[in-house]
């Protein structure tokens, strides 16, 4: 590679993007001497998917299934997941559970706790309503935007 005083040297600029295509990086800077070159392009988008939708919630994790709706509908009602990490349905392995199926919570009231880069992260209800469905084990690892708790 060669430095040019005069200009900038199209061929490095070309090698450097070459690598930034092969490497699927979005930015590579190179120093040499005097000269600093960073060559970047825009990420590609992102777009939003939703999580796949368990198509039965654990008999563990519904004990009062039977005697609620036959179906549920996950799609508008779940409560997901807003992080990776581990999901607990009490504060304490001997403590109550902050929610059972068929209990009435207002809206901000904690319904279970996400462990995270070992933070505790209370998980408020967005609204209220009754528990219908709870879509996960107790200490099962989650991930982002998995349904967690159905709230009608």
């Amino acid at each position: 590679m060669s430095i040019k005083k005069t200009g900038v040297d199209q061929q490095l600029i070309r090698d450097l993007a070459g690598i930034l295509n092969d490497t699927n990086l979005t930015e590579i800077e190179v120093e040499l001497g005097d000269l600093k070159v960073r060559v970047s392009r825009q990420a590609p988008a992102v777009h939003a998917i939703a999580a796949p939708q368990p198509a039965y919630a654990p008999a563990a994790a519904q004990p009062a299934a039977a005697a609620g709706p036959a179906t549920v509908d996950v799609s508008k009602n779940a409560v997901a997941s807003p992080m990776v990490g581990t999901a607990y349905l009490a504060p304490s392995p001997d403590a109550k559970a902050f929610i059972e199926v068929g209990q009435k919570v207002k809206e901000g009231q904690t319904l279970l706790i996400i462990e995270a880069m070992k933070t505790m992260n209370q998980i408020p209800s967005p609204r209220a309503g009754t528990v219908t469905a709870i879509l996960f084990e107790d200490a099962q690892p989650v991930e982002y935007g998995m349904p967690l708790v159905v709230i009608e």
